[in-house]
């Protein structure tokens, strides 16, 4: 192909979709994340590549692959999705970030255990900021977060978020959420004070399903105490979680952020040595940070993770339910 001359020019809506091609790895996928066909998006690149004059796709068996230019204009692409960002930030500076309407998108256990202290504060501080809320996780809410559908993303890190290095992102740590160990107050060990996971191995688990953040989590923890869970029950909800420990159905990892549970015949107890945690993060479009709304509500989140923080670390007495010291 012929390198075009003249005037240099990229339309970001092609080039939108040759980004969005490279994140999920198949025309089809790429096609369902911005809602068009399978063809639709092909095209798109097809006129991209038209545009620059070099291949964008090359045959790899019975598909296509990118090529090595291809590699070179996302790179580029990267930053000129930053460069966008910044510019709608500093066109919303002329604000002072206390007006506004933006959509969060988090887990479960966010949700109920981060998102009402933080959303709390924005109201005191900034009544005029409207905040709508969606239960979300990776990948699909970085789906939304990258259509616009969600200005604010908090998630775990798990296989299914983006890797710390995403150059699309940017990131705010928010803290480390401690698991501790679910059982029925009738179990062998729910009179210890800690919780040798290896002697769990052989006992029936309760887990979230292995697309959610919390199982693959569990199912991470366990390897790593040198067993594979039997996983009797799959479950997302916590207070159902809950029922069933208190059933005597099986044991399970329970989030400090979820607690307390109030169930009289569950017992949380921490684990042995040191504690298991879930790495929770608030993520936007890199560039996006600078928005003063958006660091606003950054700032809040930050701020309800250092509280959440503070309490886990609050001990209690043996045989409660409620939140037990690191």
């Amino acid at each position: 192909m012929e390198q075009v001359s003249g005037a240099f020019s990229i339309d970001l809506r092609r080039l939108g979709a040759l980004r969005e091609l490279d994140r999920r790895g198949s025309l089809a996928k790429a096609a369902q994340a911005m809602h068009l066909t399978p063809s639709a998006v092909s095209q798109q690149v097809a006129a991209l590549s038209r545009e620059l004059g070099v291949p964008l796709l090359e045959r790899h068996g019975r598909g296509v692959r990118l090529t090595g230019q291809a590699r070179v204009v996302l790179q580029h692409a990267d930053v000129i999705a930053a460069q966008l960002e910044r510019a709608r930030a500093d066109l919303a500076a002329w604000s002072d970030g206390r007006r506004g309407t933006l959509t969060i998108g988090a887990f479960s256990s966010a949700i109920s255990g981060l998102l009402p202290a933080a959303l709390a504060d924005l109201a005191r501080m900034c009544p005029d900021i409207d905040v709508a809320v969606v239960e979300a996780e990776p990948p699909d809410l970085f789906t939304r977060l990258d259509a616009g559908e969600v200005d604010v993303a908090v998630a775990v890190d798990f296989a299914a978020a983006p890797p710390f290095t995403d150059r699309r992102y940017a990131r705010t740590d928010l803290l480390a959420d401690v698991l501790d160990v679910g059982l029925p107050a009738t179990h062998r060990l729910a009179g210890l004070d800690r919780i040798p996971l290896r002697e769990l191995a052989a006992d029936p688990w309760i887990v979230g399903d292995a697309r959610s953040c919390c199982g693959a989590v569990t199912r991470s923890v366990c390897a790593a105490g040198g067993f594979t869970p039997e996983i009797r029950h799959a479950v997302n909800d916590w207070q159902s979680l809950a029922a069933l420990v208190e059933a005597g159905a099986g044991v399970a990892l329970v989030p400090r952020l979820v607690q307390p549970l109030h169930r009289p015949g569950l017992v949380v107890r921490a684990p042995e040595g040191h504690p298991p945690s879930r790495h929770v993060f608030a993520a936007v479009r890199s560039g996006a940070e600078h928005d003063p709304l958006l660091a606003t509500v950054l700032d809040r989140l930050s701020a309800a993770g250092e509280a959440a923080a503070r309490k886990f670390m609050t001990p209690t007495g043996p045989g409660t339910d409620t939140i037990r010291a690191i």
